[in-house]
């Protein structure tokens, strides 16, 4: 199930919710009760299996003396 990021018009509270995936479940905004909130555009991260962080960045940084 995906985490949905949404924004309230009304009072700009800022919040996630973890949705099933084809439901039509209404969301509304924690702060306000409103059922009008805006789903945002979310940044994706993306690693790639078996890839460790460290050393993939690691040996582009380092310099040669």
């Amino acid at each position: 199930m995906p985490i949905y990021e949404y924004r309230c018009p009304q009072c700009g509270e800022k919040f996630e919710k973890l949705v099933r995936l084809g439901s039509n479940a209404e969301v509304r905004c924690p702060r306000c009760d409103s059922d009008k909130p805006e789903r945002m555009i979310s940044l994706v991260a993306h690693t790639s299996a078996g890839s460790d962080y460290s050393t993939s960045y690691s040996s582009s940084c380092t310099t040669s003396t």
